[in-house]
């Protein structure tokens, strides 16, 4: 049996600018940083030759091919596992929640399995591997960033060159400063929840097709992202709620799916109870929200509670991928 685990994300600007559809025309950045919430997978022999599989439903199947869960069919099917095996995952926030979860379970998979195998990855490979699955071989609409984040934990800058290279740098935040950032961050789960594909395929259709307003606004959320690595490393942090402002501005335009009048309400209550921005994490339309509030914490929250939005804790995570458990 093996375990490995890894950590979700926060995307702390600059956010879609790792699509290849823009990367590869313009060159993408971003920060993300990882957080103590975690995805794990759990690989064991079985007995006999089926497949068994345990997420948020159950498969017995005795070939590859009838595996519905695609990341777990195509993953199987590049490390070249057929049979006599089983899956489990266990996740500590939901799916399609803007954290980056599927790319998480993606890189955990792999990981987990590869080891089965008794083959080693560095975290490039494994991220490039991730990286393939899900948009080489699946065709999804995402980028890059969350398949990194997940490998490399921390808080990082990320650079996606024209040549599909990725270039890597910790974001050097001084310690008590990001201390302050993490206490000023909150994270509220909306209770609904969305496909980052639905939201992304739209967006993504323009930029292949030169859509002006849209390849703009990337252009300014890619500035907006190298402006918040500038405050968070010159320790000015409540600069960083009104970037996040108009990081969330910028990026409703970007199609309809990104957010609707029940998101507005609860942004809105928010910056009228001490925040000084937010947004929806991930490609929008639900999950959680991140909200930037310097003070009055306390108001903030009860304000949110009033209508049944409550706050999820979280802390900075320094580690990525990780084998828990092997025997």
């Amino acid at each position: 049996m093996i375990i490995s685990r890894v950590p979700v994300r926060l995307s702390m600007g600059g956010g879609g600018t790792d699509l290849p559809s823009y990367y590869k025309k313009y060159g993408g950045f971003l920060m993300a940083a990882a957080i103590d919430k975690y995805i794990a997978t759990v690989v064991n022999k079985r007995f006999d030759d089926t497949i068994r599989l345990s997420y948020s439903k159950t498969e017995l199947v005795d070939d590859i091919d009838e595996i519905e869960h695609n990341i777990i069919r195509e993953s199987l099917r590049l490390v070249g596992i057929k049979k006599q095996i089983e899956i489990a995952s266990l996740a500590d926030v939901p799916a399609k929640c803007g954290l980056g979860t599927s790319s998480a379970f993606c890189v955990a998979l792999l990981n987990t399995l590869y080891s089965y195998k008794k083959k080693s990855l560095s975290n490039r490979d494994l991220a490039e591997l991730a990286c393939k699955v899900e948009i080489e071989i699946l065709k999804e609409p995402i980028g890059k960033q969350d398949q990194y984040a997940a490998t490399f934990g921390g808080f990082n800058a990320y650079w996606f060159n024209k040549d599909d290279s990725v270039i890597i740098q910790p974001v050097l935040i001084p310690v008590e400063k990001l201390l302050q950032l993490q206490s000023n961050l909150l994270l509220f789960y909306l209770k609904k929840n969305r496909s980052a594909s639905l939201v992304l395929t739209e967006q993504n259709n323009k930029i292949k097709n030169g859509i002006k307003d849209t390849v703009d606004r990337l252009h300014k959320i890619k500035d907006l992202g190298l402006r918040s690595k500038k405050v968070f490393e010159t320790g000015n942090i409540d600069d960083f709620g009104e970037i996040l402002h108009e990081h969330w501005l910028t990026k409703k335009g970007f199609t309809s799916k990104v957010t609707d009048s029940f998101i507005d309400e609860i942004y809105d209550i928010a910056l009228r109870n001490g925040a000084t921005g937010g947004k929806v994490v991930g490609a929008g339309g639900g999950g959680f929200l991140l909200v930037y509030c310097p003070k009055e914490k306390t108001r903030l929250i009860s304000s949110l509670k009033k209508l049944g939005i409550e706050p999820m804790w979280f802390s900075f995570e320094r580690e990525g991928i990780k084998k828990v458990f092997e025997s």
